[in-house]
């Protein structure tokens, strides 16, 4: 009997290290095994038919990622389809409308190289979040379970605005 406990001590043990290894963590805390099986029909989108452009030595040269002139603008197609301007879509800096914004943001000064700070932060957050997730015995998604101390509860802070004295739209409906 004690042979037998202590091999299923050792094979718990060894189950648990191994659980725990490897150099190359899931630090992305999301589970997108979905148990809803077939295909999802809105992720194809068709693209645009060819058409040989007018002048070839003005084609863009080809960028790794980028989009290309065949690709479907759903949104751009839909502004310029009502008499907008679809290049506004594209974002080219801060708009003149924002400038005001801009500045009182940026009252107290910036820092340089800040998305990149945030990312580091982030991904050793993350990081830290992340270590017992193999030991789960049911596939969970726990992005919201990591980043719940710092989400806020639109609910409260509707009421705590509401007491100041501030007008407040609705927030959306408590979960």
């Amino acid at each position: 009997m004690a042979r037998v406990t202590k091999i299923g001590i050792a094979l718990g043990l060894v189950a648990l290290v191994s659980a725990c290894g490897g150099d190359k963590r899931d630090i992305r805390l999301r589970n997108f095994n979905s148990s809803v099986g077939g295909p999802n029909e809105f992720a194809v989108i068709p693209s645009k038919p060819l058409q040989a452009p007018a002048d070839f030595t003005a084609l863009p040269d080809p960028t790794p990622g980028a989009g290309n002139i065949t690709d479907q603008n759903p949104k751009g197609d839909a502004i310029a389809a009502l008499g907008g301007n679809a290049a506004r879509l594209v974002p080219a800096g801060v708009p003149n409308t924002d400038a005001a914004l801009t500045r009182h943001a940026a009252r107290f000064g910036t820092q340089s190289g800040i998305r990149e700070t945030l990312a580091a932060e982030d991904e050793d957050y993350r990081r830290r979040k992340s270590r017992f997730t193999k030991l789960k015995i049911v596939k969970t998604d726990r992005y919201r379970e990591a980043y719940k101390p710092m989400s806020l509860n639109p609910q409260a802070e509707m009421a705590r605005f509401r007491r100041l004295g501030v007008d407040t739209p609705s927030a959306p409906p408590a979960q």
